[in-house]
C-alpha cells in the first residue's frame, strides 16, 4: 500500500509550489483518489502515476479547492485512454459524491469539450452517506459525515470523513472537520496519543488541536515527519496503540 500525495494546501490563494489537497491510495490492483485539487493529475502523471489505473474516486465535500481538479482528472483519463486504448465498456469508475448537483454541473461542463466528452468506459456516480461505500478485494472505504459543512435543507449531510482498511491496516482521512470529535465514530479504538509529523520541519500544532485531543485523554508529539514514520515502526512493533498524522516532506 502507497500514498501519494498530489496536493496538500488548504483553500488558499495560489502559493508557490502547492496545490489544492488531491491524493491517492495505490493498493497494487488500482488507484483509489480521494479529494481531487487543482492540478492533481497532471501532479500524478508526471510523478509516473497511470490514470488509467483509477478505480473509483471519493470527494469529501463540494468545495473547490477539493473538486476544482476533478473534471480535468476524469479529462485526462479519457485523452490518455484515447492515445493508449484500454479501458473498454466493461470497464467503470465510480465517484463517490456528498452532493450529485455537483456531478451534474461537472458533466454539463464537460459535455461542452470535444466530442461531447464521449467516453469507451462508463463513469457512475455514487451519493456518498454514512456506513461502508465500497469492498474491493482487501479494501474497505466506511464514510461518516462531519459538520464541516451545516446539512443541506432535506437534512442529507454535505461533508464526510472516511475510514480506509486494506487487510490488517487502515487510516483515517479526515477532510475538512470542525472538530476532532467529527473523527470519533471512524477511529477504532483511542490511541495513546498521536504522533504528528509536520513535513521537513518541526512545527507546533493549533492550541485548539492540542486541546481537543486532551479533553479526550489523547497526547499529540509533533516531530519532523522522518522522525515520526520511525517512531512509529518501532512504537507499533512493541504493540503500542498509538496513531499517526504524517506530511509530507516539502
Amino acid at each position: 500500500m502507497k500514498i501519494h500525495f498530489l496536493g496538500t494546501c488548504a483553500g488558499t490563494e495560489p502559493m508557490p509550489g502547492c496545490c489544492h489537497l488531491a491524493w491517492a491510495l495505490d493498493t497494487g490492483r488500482g488507484l483509489y483518489w480521494f479529494d481531487a485539487g487543482e492540478g492533481c493529475s497532471r501532479t500524478a502523471h508526471l510523478m509516473g502515476l497511470d490514470l488509467l489505473d483509477v478505480k473509483r474516486i471519493f470527494i469529501s465535500h463540494g468545495h473547490m479547492d477539493h473538486v476544482g481538479g476533478l473534471g480535468n482528472l476524469l479529462w485526462n483519463i479519457r485523452k490518455i485512454n484515447s492515445m493508449k486504448p484500454r479501458l473498454d465498456s466493461g470497464h467503470r469508475i465510480e465517484v463517490y459524491l456528498p452532493n450529485l448537483a455537483t456531478w451534474s454541473g461537472l458533466m454539463q461542463l464537460l459535455a461542452q469539450t470535444e466530442g461531447g466528452f464521449q467516453c469507451d468506459y462508463r463513469h457512475v456516480p455514487r451519493l456518498i452517506a454514512d456506513g461502508e461505500l465500497c469492498r474491493d478485494g482487501e479494501l474497505r472505504v466506511i464514510a461518516h459525515h462531519n459538520r464541516h459543512l451545516p446539512p443541506a435543507a432535506d437534512g442529507a449531510w454535505l461533508s464526510f470523513s472516511f475510514r480506509i482498511e486494506v487487510g490488517p491496516r487502515s487510516l483515517v482521512y479526515s477532510g475538512d472537520i470542525a472538530r476532532p470529535d467529527d473523527l470519533a465514530p471512524l477511529v477504532a479504538a483511542r490511541p495513546e496519543f498521536i504522533l504528528l509529523g509536520t513535513g521537513s520541519d518541526l512545527s507546533r500544532p493549533p492550541r485548539a488541536l492540542v486541546a481537543g485531543l486532551e479533553e479526550r485523554g489523547i497526547g499529540i508529539e509533533p516531530m519532523d515527519s522522518r522522525a515520526a514514520a520511525r517512531a512509529w515502526g518501532v512504537l507499533r512493533g512493541e504493540g503500542r496503540q498509538i496513531a499517526a498524522a504524517l506530511y509530507p516532506l516539502a
